[in-house]
């Protein structure tokens, strides 16, 4: 009797699904690391170059010649053409917009443009059709030896021979490399791109969590044709190829249904970006208007020691820092207008430069 009342029990449990949930369709998606269909060590004009071959414009022969992709893409022309209230269709990009921070890239071409696909971008005469100006390297060396100097030449302790043999796909390492040192600083201009992220743990990021699912940048930032998804919102007006939470993850994506009503109206970000800059500081403030300070005629740095940071540089002004931020909730319809270089303003008002739109 106790055999057959036991199996009785068991045969009125609910069988478990043997059907993956949502998260772990992902996990399994993303577990699988793609591997190079060609070993580029293998490649006797590769293996030719030596540490001292300066002749960057060499490796273009040795690419798979799509720099005509690469020459239609934002990354290469820091401008898309936008529509922007007010001021009708324009090109919107590094190239044309300012900042409350570094200000734009005028303001020190040669340092700022590193960190351009390109070689050479040293001024307003870098040109923007020579193929040969195309540097691959920047987004698929995988040895993390590569590294630019100034204008985006390679710089001269490169070994482009040993890097051209390995490359792949781009990792964190390369898209860091630039976006986690934007405004000329660690986590200085978005606070949620950071050196913490090039090796993250789950608490930092649990996308990039490197004992956990170990996901790459593109792995939501796809591309087409070199064409990344994803945009930043102080470079784009218009609501179009967005990166977006949903695009993995569904229009929803939870089992409880009374969550899933928020996500008509509610951002993902909203409740599970709670805060940022969780390891290293980021600058929430940067006022110019107080540079030049100067004791006894020569410039001067003030540290704060507690978020071992500069507060204050004579060069350029001062700053206020901060760590573990609640962001600011504002209503956004993923539209925004911008003050381009050359427009026109009323110097006695407060100039908006990058305005959000929504209510």
């Amino acid at each position: 009797m106790l055999g057959t009342a036991i199996l009785l029990v068991l045969s009125v449990l609910p069988e478990r699904s043997i059907e993956r949930t949502p998260p772990e369709e992902l996990r399994a998606k993303y577990k699988v690391k793609s591997k190079s269909s060609v070993d580029h060590a293998k490649f006797d004009v590769l293996r030719a170059f030596c540490k001292t071959t300066r002749r960057h414009e060499s490796l273009y022969f040795v690419s798979h010649r799509r720099h005509m992709e690469v020459m239609q893409s934002s990354h290469w022309n820091w401008e898309r053409i936008e529509y922007v209230e007010g001021s009708g269709i324009r090109k919107v990009g590094k190239k044309t917009i300012l900042n409350n921070y570094c200000i734009g890239i005028s303001s020190n071409e040669q340092m700022c443009n590193r960190c351009h696909i390109g070689y050479g971008y040293s001024d307003q005469t870098f040109d923007f059709t020579n193929a040969y100006n195309v540097d691959c390297l920047a987004c698929h060396d995988n040895s993390n030896l590569y590294m630019k100097a100034s204008a985006g030449m390679p710089d001269v302790s490169v070994d482009l021979g040993a890097v051209a043999q390995k490359v792949g796909k781009p990792t964190r390492t390369n898209c860091g490399t630039c976006h986690f040192f934007g405004g000329g600083g660690n986590n200085v201009k978005h606070g949620d791109l950071e050196m913490a992220m090039f090796e993250p743990t789950r608490d930092i990021d649990v996308h990039m969590d490197v004992q956990g699912v170990d996901m790459q940048c593109v792995a939501c930032h796809t591309a087409e044709q070199h064409q990344m998804l994803g945009k930043s919102y102080s470079v784009s007006s218009m609501n179009r190829n967005r990166s977006t939470c949903e695009s993995c993850h569904g229009d929803l994506p939870h089992t409880d249904k009374i969550l899933n009503n928020h996500t008509l109206k509610v951002a993902c970000q909203t409740c599970h970006i709670p805060i940022y800059a969780k390891e290293n500081p980021t600058k929430l403030q940067w006022d110019w208007s107080t540079a030049g300070r100067l004791v006894e005629d020569k410039p001067i740095k003030e540290h704060d020691d507690s978020l071992d940071v500069d507060t204050y540089m004579s060069t350029k002004g001062s700053f206020v820092w901060g760590k573990n931020i609640k962001p600011e909730y504002v209503w956004f319809n993923g539209t925004a207008s911008h003050y381009l270089l050359g427009d026109k303003f009323d110097p006695t008002d407060t100039l908006q430069i990058n305005s959000l739109h929504g209510e």
